[in-house]
Parts: C-alpha cells; structure tokens; sequence
C-alpha cells in the first residue's frame, strides 16, 4: 500500500466535492423562491431552457459557471454573473448558447456579466460556431452602471460584436422569452433571427414608466413592445412563440437547416479510452503543491490508449513535449515536469521551473505543431522561470522570449489546463489567459499568482515591517508573526482557483475526468475555423 498516494487521493477527492457542492449551489441561481416567482409566470428557468435545447443525452461544457462567486457581496451576489453559457450540440451541430438568468436580478447586468457575455462570443468567433441568445434581462444593473456602460470592453462591445459576427457569417438567433430593454434591446434584433414568446416577452428602449416620464404617454408594456406589437406591427421579431417550448423547438428547426462548415481539417483518428486508469490521478497529484511527481504518469492517463511520441525526451527536461491523441484528435502536448531532473551536464535542475533547454525546447516543439496543424495543449504546473546569476548568464531571459514569442504568435488553436502552480511568467509562457488559449480550465488543485505563497508572503512582510519602523513602531517577532500570517491568509484566498474563476480568468474549474471531454469538444469547436494566418515566429533572440 502506498501511504502517499492514499493520501493525495483522500485530499483530491475532497477538493472536488468541494467543488460539487459550490456548483450545486451556483445552479440554484437566485434561489428557491425567486425560482418559484419566475415559473409562477410561465417560464423555464435559464438552465431548464438550455437543458431543453441541447440535444438529449449529448455532452455540454459549461462556461464560467462560478463566475462571480464571493463577488458584489453588498448587492446580494450575483450566482454565475447572471447568465448562462453552455457549448453543446441543437439538432447535431455544435452550437453555445447563453441564456440570462432572470432569477437574478432580474438578469440585470453587472460587470462580469458583461465579460461573461463578451467571453460568449469571442468563443463563437474564434471557432465560428452559432450563436444562440435566449434574452430575459431587466438591462444594465444601474446602480454600478459606471463600471459596465462606456469602456472598451464594456456592455457596448456586445452589440459591436453582433455586427462583426454577422458580417462573418456567424449565425446568431436570439429569442426574447422576457424582459428586453434599453440597449439590450438591439442585440435580439442585430441577430440573423429573432422571436418573441407571446406575453412574457417584451422589447422596447424604454418601458412604460420611462415613457410616461419622458413624453408623458399612457401605454402598457405589452401594447408598447409585446410580441403581438412586434410580429404584426412594427415588424421588429421575426416569429412568435406561445411559450418557451414553443421558442425553443423554433431555433432547434432553425438550427437544423444550416449547412455544413468549411473545417480546419485536424487530425483525428478513432478514439480510444487511456490504458492505465484515468482515476489514479488523484492519487498521482500530490496534496501539497510544492511535492515532486512525474507528469508523465498523468499525462498517460489524458491520452488515448496512454500513448504519446516524446520529442527531445533527453534535453530540456523540465518540460516534456509530446505528440499524442485525445478522443481520437492529434495534439501536441506541451507540459510542466513537476520532479527534480538531472540535465546533459549532471546538473540538477528543479521540478515546475523552466530552464533555458527546456525553454529552447518548447519553442521548437510549438513551431513543429504549427508546421504541421496540430492543436496544442499545455498542462500547466509552472512554478517560473530560472533565477539567478547562472541563468541570468546563460540568458534565461532571450530563451524565454523565444518561448513567449512562439506562444503568442502561434496560429493553430491552444487549450491549457491548470494542473498545480500556475506562477509569474511561466503563467504566461504556458499559455495563460492573456495568450488566447481557445479554452483555458483548472483542475481544483490549481493555484494563479505572480509567485508562490511563501515567497510572496516573505517579500510582503518586509515591505509592511519597513514601513512600520519607519512610523517609528517596534516589530516584536510576535507581531511579525502576526502580520506574516495575516498576509499569507489573503495571498492564499487571491491564489485559490475559485477567485481566478469568479473572474474569469479561467472559463471553469473542472474534475480532471473531464480533461479529455473539454480538449475534444474544444479541438471539435476549433475544426470549424480554418487557419487563415500563417505562422510567423518574428524576431528572435538565438
């Protein structure tokens, strides 16, 4: 019996009950009662909607779902940011589908529910998948209005997005199942198509109130911007639904006619489930964040048939490159080795670093898969780059360039998983959020930060005491102590995976059986798009 595996596997386990439980809560959105209010109406709630669209018995991923958890606290939170974004597949074709979710309030919009939205259809465009938009929204939340109305990637950006889409040849349906008002108004009606479900639908700039206010009119919403007013009248919708099953069976039968896609042509073969056991990967990673194990053993269990081609398996190995397949689909694999290695030289090098080899080595790898049209995904537990004079000498700094300038110049799509520590720039060279993975997800191990905890925490401590002494207070070791601690509790709440995606940092925390779906369905989602840009690595440093 292996005492440390059992171990690793009790704490794993753990953290994803854990993570269980907060998505269970997260599903209930609003809550029991403004549930019962919102279907006292009529209505489905946001996730039944979605449920009932995708296709039964067919896989879904879920976009941001802890989106917004522990934020706007003072507002009553905001369950998932509001809205819901799933990609799935309507009538066999892949599709994602954001629905606002009105047990919410109201489904008004609060900042992140404006990046949650944006993040929606950055994912259609970059993949050229549908679109589809089920509308339930009281409109922008006023009281934090400065925060969502006039910047660049601000609520705004949405209806400019709607446009560009369309002029790409994106198909986008909307359907209006309650409330739309003010700005909110346009996106149903810059879509290809929109409908309206009869009474509990609405459409107007400005609603009853607001007009009276305005130009002292007497009218009631439904005469002002029901469907009736819309179908018949202004021409505004272009059907009517007489429930949300009604709506819902429409953009399944929309959804349906459309023609098949120009594909990126990846490879993909036969799928074939790992080998060695996929759930010995919770023993496998260790509880604690700075233990060594072989990210091979976990890399075996993510392949089909715990297979992969290493490249340069003897050079620059604190970073294993490898061709493999997932679910069938041929990738480039590039990951952090978390166990101490000796290099060519007998030199010891440290687990989760990247070394000036193993920097080299990777940029090579990356140019290959672009040279030959293989997604690449990255399985991030990066502790940083190399410090110190040795490697300062030896030019950390050019190699690592190097890595960066592949990554981002890289044309073919890129999905990363965060395994363990994802710090500092080898956040960024691993291809982090800001380098345009086409998905990028966390294992609940995870942890996001420009350094470690402890390192952190030491340089924090010294900044805070410095500046005490200089006040003229004495630091006992004991209220060192006490600050130290202090420091570490909140570096640690800012590390956890859960604050990375309450921000959407990460699009999900996910359990690491679901790599492989999440991978698969991403490569699947990116075959809709062929590469139009040719891989150029730039100027380097050699």
């Amino acid at each position: 019996m292996d005492i440390n595996f059992n171990i690793n596997e009790d704490f794993n386990k753990l953290q994803l009950t854990l993570l269980k439980k907060k998505l269970l809560k997260v599903y209930k959105g609003g809550g029991a009662s403004k549930i019962e209010k919102h279907k006292a109406k009529g209505k489905l709630t946001a996730r039944e909607r979605i449920d009932y669209l995708l296709d039964e018995k067919s896989e879904s991923v879920e976009i941001g779902a802890l989106v917004g958890d522990e934020m706007y606290k003072e507002q009553g939170g905001c369950p998932s940011g509001g809205v819901v974004v799933k990609i799935g597949y309507i009538s066999g074709k892949q599709c994602i589908v954001v629905a606002n979710d009105a047990t919410v309030k109201a489904g008004a919009w609060f900042p992140i529910t404006a990046k949650k939205n944006l993040r929606a259809q950055e994912i259609s465009i970059e993949n050229k998948i549908p679109i589809i938009y089920l509308v339930d929204s009281a409109g922008v939340y006023l009281p934090m209005q400065d925060e969502i109305f006039p910047d660049k990637e601000h609520f705004g950006r949405i209806f400019r997005n709607n446009a560009i889409m369309s002029s790409l040849g994106i198909t986008q349906i909307s359907a209006v199942m309650g409330s739309c008002v003010a700005g909110g108004a346009y996106l149903p009606i810059m879509s290809d198509e929109a409908m309206i479900v009869d009474k509990t639908g609405s459409i107007f700039l400005a609603g009853s109130y607001l007009v009276k206010a305005a130009i002292g009119e007497s009218i009631d919403n439904e005469t002002l911007g029901g469907a009736t007013t819309h179908c018949e009248i202004s021409g505004v919708t272009d059907y009517k639904a007489k429930d949300d099953f009604d709506a819902l069976n429409k953009i399944k039968n929309i959804v349906d006619k459309i023609g098949d896609y120009n594909k990126a042509g990846f490879n993909r073969a036969e799928s074939k489930i790992p080998i060695e056991n996929s759930e010995e990967i919770f023993g496998i990673l260790p509880k604690n964040r700075s233990d060594q194990y072989e990210i091979r053993a976990i890399i075996e269990r993510l392949v089909d048939n715990s297979e992969f081609e290493e490249y340069k398996k003897d050079y620059g190995k604190t970073i294993v490159c490898a061709y493999a397949r997932i679910d069938g689909w041929a990738i480039g694999i590039v990951a952090n080795q978390r166990k101490v290695v000796k290099n060519g030289k007998k030199e010891m090098q440290f687990g989760g670093v990247i070394y000036s080899d193993s920097a080299d080595k990777a940029t090579r790898f990356i140019a290959n898969c672009n040279q030959k049209k293989i997604p690449l995904v990255f399985l991030q537990d990066v502790t940083g780059f190399m410090v110190g004079s040795k490697s300062e000498h030896g030019g950390i700094i050019k190699d690592g360039a190097k890595m960066v300038n592949a990554v981002s110049n890289s044309v073919v799509p890129k999905f990363t998983i965060i395994i363990g520590n994802s710090y500092g720039a080898g956040n960024y060279a691993m291809c982090g959020k800001a380098y345009d993975p086409r998905l990028i997800v966390a294992w609940p191990s995870a942890r996001l930060a420009v350094m470690g905890g402890e390192q952190a925490a030491k340089v924090l401590l010294q900044i805070e005491t410095a500046s005490l002494k200089k006040q003229g207070e004495e630091i006992s070791i004991e209220k060192e102590q006490e600050i130290l601690k202090s420091i570490q509790e909140k570096y640690e709440a800012q590390t956890s995976p859960y604050y990375a995606a309450a921000r959407l940092w990460t699009d999900a925390i996910i359990n690491p059986l679901d790599t492989r779906k999440w991978i698969s369905m991403g490569i699947e989602a990116a075959n809709h798009a062929p590469i139009e840009k040719q891989f150029n690595l730039g100027v380097i440093q050699v």
